[in-house]
């Protein structure tokens, strides 16, 4: 006990632990009275509505990423059809070229068998011209040649024979020319 005596005369005559720090304890009591109070009005009114306007600004970033997000899916959804769209879009045009082609073709061929059928039409009206001129030819030949005749044999017989002799002396020699 006489340890005890010595700590509690000792600290009778020493100054106090605060006062050895330097502090002043009622001050130290007024300031922890005016801090409790600042926070219990910042508690109070303050607080709230910075905690108000801390959870509205979360929402808006929570709203705004959850936006982000659709706008993102949309794109993609939106690329997607794009693809898909162009894919078509070369699928048909790939089909109106086959078509075209396919018709191209079919007007050649359509073409080539109209020019076929009109040069052997050319090709028959030109024979059949040439016949004739032909056949005409003959006849003029055949009409000079009568007098060609007719005059060699007036000439070799010095005489002039009838229309009817003259006719039946040509159409003899012409059979047996012909035979």
């Amino acid at each position: 006990m006489h340890n005890f005596l010595i700590v509690a005369s000792s600290s009778e005559s020493s100054p106090g632990l605060f006062e050895a720090l330097g502090l002043d304890v009622t001050l130290l009591i007024e300031q922890t009275i005016a801090f409790l109070i600042l926070v219990a009005i910042l508690s109070k009114f303050v607080y709230p509505a910075l905690v108000k306007s801390i959870d509205a600004r979360r929402e808006q970033i929570e709203a705004g990423v959850k936006e982000a997000k659709q706008a993102e899916e949309a794109l993609a959804k939106a690329e997607a059809d794009v693809v898909g769209i162009l894919a078509a879009a070369r699928k048909e045009a790939d089909e109106i070229i086959a078509r075209s082609q396919q018709a191209s073709a079919a007007n050649v061929t359509e073409a080539e068998q109209k020019a076929k059928v009109r040069a052997e039409r050319i090709v028959a009206d030109a024979r059949a011209q040439l016949d004739n001129d032909i056949r005409k030819a003959r006849e003029s030949l055949k009409g000079y040649a009568v007098k060609l005749v007719a005059t060699a044999t007036e000439h070799i017989v010095d005489e002039r024979l009838d229309d009817k002799k003259d006719a039946k002396l040509i159409k003899d020699a012409i059979d047996r020319e012909q035979a």
